[in-house]
């Protein structure tokens, strides 16, 4: 490039400067110097392409508008971009909330790309519309609003008119609905309450059969209910080696689940008039029931669901089966305990009868023998008795030999021997009649010991208390 000179004079003084009173100058200006200056920044290079493309103003801005587009997509990256479909771009953005009718309504449901249109057709998809059908209830609020800026800076009507395209804004508006309803929370969830294409469908009987295909079929079912739960953490189904308190807990939690999902998005719009408002109270009492309704029919639709997937669940099948095993075992062993205590009552009752028979033997035999015992007591003690009245008998009723005894005496010593006979108890007795027997009658003394041994015995008597002193006639008076 070839140098330019550009000539700078000096600035001419203003009119009436004067210079200051105390200024002194220091030194003098430096000999001017020549360099070379190249144009350099952001205009000279617009400057430059412009004269190197032959463009105008307009051409070179418009250009760049739509380089900088393409270079914003690539910096987004593929995670926020879709396919556009024709069916998406011609919607009417009046028609956000209104089923969307098409004349091939049957085929669109039909057809693969029935997820695709599922929404739309009930309504605007705004996950669809900014590119975000793949993320859904779980885009980010940071992805909406890079989707929003990317589809904003694709489908701006300024960028179109600058383009030459006649399309109207139509697609742009719905991309600001779009926009507003998932950037607000209240209304995203209320969206995000409808969005059936985040359903995720049941698999069938025939399928979750198959080997490693229940959990692999019913866990992203669950996780797609799991996005209404109010409780978190929501339990994941597990697998196959999954405890029994986990299994119960994941079906109890189900079960029981508590859900936030409202229906209030299909709402029938309320005028906002003052004019009718007989109209408006019917129209959110009619709102209100719908939503009820639609309430209590998602609850059974959930409830089967969750019905469907224990039925085939073959963990319940296998804790059903050890829990029958379980009772199994433990009736046997209660039934073996049964008749373990059955055999135990037997034998017992058995050796209960035998110690009793026996202690009936045993105790017959104590009665014989007691029986001959106070028998042979009963005739020691008649033999005695007889001895000691024959004692005295022979004794010649304590009188000198030759001599006769009186009837009163007889009488009394007869009486007083019974009255001691009755005192005292059979071994009295058989001492008494052993001292009796130890003398021979006829002989010297005898009368005179038998007497000694008698008064003895009445005195022992007496000092034992059993007999009184004034009760003995004979005895105590005999010499």
């Amino acid at each position: 490039m070839a140098a330019v000179q550009v000539s700078l004079p000096l600035p001419v003084l203003p009119e009436g400067w004067s210079a200051e009173k105390d200024f002194k100058p220091v030194s003098t200006l430096s000999s001017a110097t020549q360099r070379n200056l190249e144009p350099v920044g952001p205009h000279f290079l617009a400057h430059a392409r412009r004269k190197r493309h032959h463009r105008t103003f307009s051409e070179d801005e418009r250009i760049q508008a739509q380089e900088n587009v393409k270079q914003v997509e690539d910096d987004d990256g593929g995670d926020i971009s879709e396919q556009e479909d024709q069916l998406m771009l011609q919607r009417d953005a009046k028609d956000w909330k209104v089923t969307f009718s098409h004349p091939d309504h049957a085929s669109l449901l039909n057809s693969p790309a029935a997820i695709n249109f599922k929404c739309r057709l009930q309504g605007q998809d705004h996950y669809a519309v900014l590119g975000l059908s793949k993320y859904r209830y779980l885009a980010t609020e940071a992805q909406i609003k890079r989707a929003h800026r990317k589809k904003v800076l694709r489908h701006h009507p300024d960028k179109k008119a600058a383009a030459g395209s006649s399309e109207d804004d139509s697609f742009f508006k719905c991309i600001q609905k779009a926009t507003e309803i998932l950037l607000d929370p209240v209304k995203r969830r209320q969206f995000d309450s409808v969005d059936e294409v985040a359903d995720v469908e049941p698999p069938s009987k025939k399928a979750a059969q198959k080997p490693g295909a229940f959990f692999k079929l019913w866990a992203p079912v669950f996780e797609s209910e799991g996005r209404f739960s109010k409780k978190e953490p929501v339990p994941k189904i597990g697998n196959e080696k999954s405890s029994k308190t986990d299994v119960e807990d994941f079906y109890n939690f189900w079960y029981n689940f508590d859900s936030w999902r409202s229906f209030e998005y299909q709402d029938e719009d309320v005028p906002d008039d003052n004019e009718n408002r007989d109209q408006k109270r019917h129209i959110e009492r009619k709102n209100n029931n719908a939503r009820k309704k639609k309430k209590t029919e998602d609850t059974a639709r959930l409830r089967h669901l969750v019905d469907e997937c224990l039925a085939g669940d073959e963990r319940i099948k296998k804790f059903r089966k050890e829990e029958r095993a379980g009772k199994d075992r433990k009736r046997v062993e209660r039934e073996a305990a049964e008749r373990q205590a059955v055999e135990d009552a037997r034998k017992a009752k058995e050796e209960e009868e035998k110690l009793r028979l026996e202690k009936e033997v045993s105790e017959k035999a104590e009665k014989a023998e007691g029986k001959k015992a106070k028998e042979a007591a009963k005739n020691a003690a008649k033999k005695n008795k007889r001895v000691l009245k024959s004692s005295v008998k022979d004794a010649n009723y304590l009188l000198p030999a030759g001599e006769t005894p009186s009837g009163k005496r007889t009488d009394d010593t007869l009486a007083d021997v019974d009255l001691l006979v009755s005192r005292m108890d059979n071994e009295d007795l058989a001492g008494l009649a052993k001292k009796l027997g130890q003398g021979k009658v006829g002989e010297s003394g005898y009368v005179d010991g038998v007497a000694a041994v008698w008064k003895a015995e009445v005195e022992r008597l007496i000092q034992a208390g059993k007999v009184k002193e004034s009760e003995v006639k004979f005895f105590q008076n005999s010499t």
